[in-house]
């Protein structure tokens, strides 16, 4: 279970609800914004170590040099992953150069760190690549994570725009190749089990997790958070604890 907050304030909320991964981002700047480098250093320093943070680069177009150093700075805080959104990026060699660079960037200072890269679910509506091939641009170019998300944040979902099917093959893909694999795009709770169910590694959320589901002027707060990590651990339970 991801959860995606914006400030100190967010992130001890999510602490508190019982998130596993701390992702700092900034819904200002989109649904893959990056925040400011002392943001993401106090939530840093305020996250038990057992839970892992996650931040994000941004909403990126076709400039290596520019985003591999962006991706060094992100990996000078000591957090565990950083995701790259492919916004702005038209082709699948664009995309494996692109990461090879943030790779090698963000691995020379912190060789422990993840990188994640963030395919858009609504890819032909922007002019991006096909989610679909995320998995195997991921592999190329020798990252982590392969993510699916959405562009928009205008009321519809990730299920709005890609089948279970579609979304089970890039599951699929992505552990084939080696890969975790994590589904976000306006997730609500009642698409947690379905998420679940697909074999996904991690959920991301965050209007889920705010007041009146909204992601950029409500807030995220401890009870929604446990309301929706609570569907995830039921999940896990095996069937005899789940009747006990």
């Amino acid at each position: 279970m991801l959860v995606s907050p914006m400030n100190l304030k967010e992130a001890q909320e999510a602490i508190a609800g019982g998130a596993d991964i701390i992702d700092i981002k900034n819904p200002a700047e989109g649904g893959l914004g990056a925040n400011f480098p002392w943001v993401i250093r106090q939530i840093k320093q305020i996250t038990p170590k057992n839970l892992e943070v996650s931040c994000t680069l941004g909403e990126v177009g076709n400039f290596p040099g520019s985003v591999s150093l962006a991706a060094y700075g992100a990996a000078s805080l000591d957090v565990d992953y950083i995701k790259v959104g492919l916004f702005g990026i038209k082709t699948p060699k664009e995309a494996v150069f692109l990461l090879q660079n943030v790779n090698r960037a963000s691995k020379e200072c912190n060789p422990k760190i993840k990188v994640a890269v963030a395919g858009y679910a609504d890819a032909e509506k922007i002019g991006a690549i096909d989610p679909l091939l995320i998995p195997e641009i991921a592999h190329k170019a020798q990252v982590d994570v392969a993510m699916v998300d959405t562009s928009a944040k205008d009321g519809k979902n990730l299920f709005d725009h890609l089948t279970a099917g579609q979304l089970k093959k890039f599951i699929d893909l992505s552990h084939g190749l080696g890969l975790q694999a994590a589904l976000a795009g306006s997730l609500r709770k009642q698409d947690l089990a379905k998420v679940y169910d697909l074999g996904a590694d991690i959920a991301g959320l965050r209007g889920a997790a705010c007041t009146n589901s909204n992601r950029v002027t409500g807030q995220i707060t401890r009870e929604l958070v446990a309301e929706l990590v609570q569907v995830v651990r039921q999940k896990d339970m095996p069937s005899e604890v789940m009747r006990a």
